[in-house]
């Protein structure tokens, strides 16, 4: 097996940490990790990672999106239809003109209190933990950023389902979204369903699911997705033979500032938050690499952050 990248399709009832053992199993080797915890009660695109490839999960992009139904009139401990009911009360004649006029509040940057029961720690424990044990721990709230919602569906009935489509950035509990859209209607909600359709740069409509990837292994036809196209989002150096033994080795490498190529401004590289995948002549991937200012005018600094390919 190649070290690289497995855009696999999480089925519901699984944990994230399930999947990785089967991925593990299949394929028979300890080196797997994933790109982002997806609950159990959700299904979608989970990014694993295979081998070397394990270490380059947090170069990965950020942006996230998901499908998500909020059931009105209910809501629950956990946020979601996993949970015990908290309370319930039928709202038939809420329209769907009124549930989607919350929608102007939850875009953009704000401040987001995480589910009772999810994975955020507070002094070194995880909140799922105090509340099954029935401890009261008020969840440290959280700056996330959602870049878009949209309707797509809304059923009517006692208990109202209204389906969305987020785009988000990282660490979004939409759970939590849910939970507060409910709140500011006066009738509560929760989660009532969700798919993730993208993560980490992976869309849906090319993920695997763990039973197409066993007919793949067992027929010898699975390939990870190489570690240059998941971060094709990076800007790509190419560096010259000697530069390349030089960077794998981890040496800061001088370089001039106009052979970077697109992608990369002189403000990126001043603020020292640039980076970009190593290639050499040959198109090989070498690893990732930060950009720093130079000691001279139009000079740079090559950083080794993650050498793929180590010398030897």
């Amino acid at each position: 097996m190649d070290s690289g990248f497995l855009n696999l399709h999480k089925p519901l009832d699984w944990t994230s940490h399930d999947c990785v053992a089967k991925v593990r199993r299949l394929l028979h080797t300890k080196k797997v990790g994933h790109g982002g915890t997806l609950d159990p009660a959700a299904s979608g695109v989970l990014p694993i990672a295979l081998g070397r490839a394990t270490r380059l999960l947090n170069f990965l992009p950020e942006a996230k999106a998901y499908r998500a139904v909020i059931r009105f009139g209910v809501t629950t401990a956990t946020d979601d239809l996993e949970g015990a009911v908290l309370s319930s009360q039928p709202v038939p004649a809420l329209t769907a003109a009124e549930a989607i006029a919350p929608l102007p509040n939850f875009l953009g940057t704000l401040t987001q209190v995480p589910p009772a029961y999810s994975a955020v720690q507070v002094q070194g424990r995880r909140l799922y933990d105090l509340a099954r044990q029935g401890q009261a721990v008020t969840a440290p709230a959280r700056t996330v950023t959602i870049h878009r919602i949209e309707r797509v569906g809304w059923q009517s009935g006692d208990f109202p389902e209204m389906t969305l489509t987020i785009a988000c950035g990282p660490g979004t509990y939409i759970r939590a979204i849910a939970r507060d859209w409910g709140a500011q209607l006066g009738v509560g909600a929760t989660l009532a369903a969700l798919v993730r359709t993208h993560s980490s740069g992976f869309e849906l409509a090319d993920s695997i699911t763990l039973e197409a990837l066993a007919d793949e292994i067992a027929a010898g036809s699975f390939t990870p997705v190489p570690p240059s196209t998941a971060l094709q989002h990076l800007p790509i150096i190419t560096l010259a033979p000697e530069l390349a033994r030089r960077w794998q080795q981890g040496q800061k490498i001088p370089f001039s500032i106009q052979d970077l190529g697109p992608g990369l401004s002189v403000n990126d590289i001043a603020e020292a938050n640039a980076i970009a995948q190593i290639h050499n002549g040959q198109g090989e991937f070498l690893g990732v690499s930060a950009i720093a200012p130079g000691e001279a005018a139009g000079q740079c600094r090559l950083l080794p952050k993650m050498v793929f390919a180590p010398l030897g």
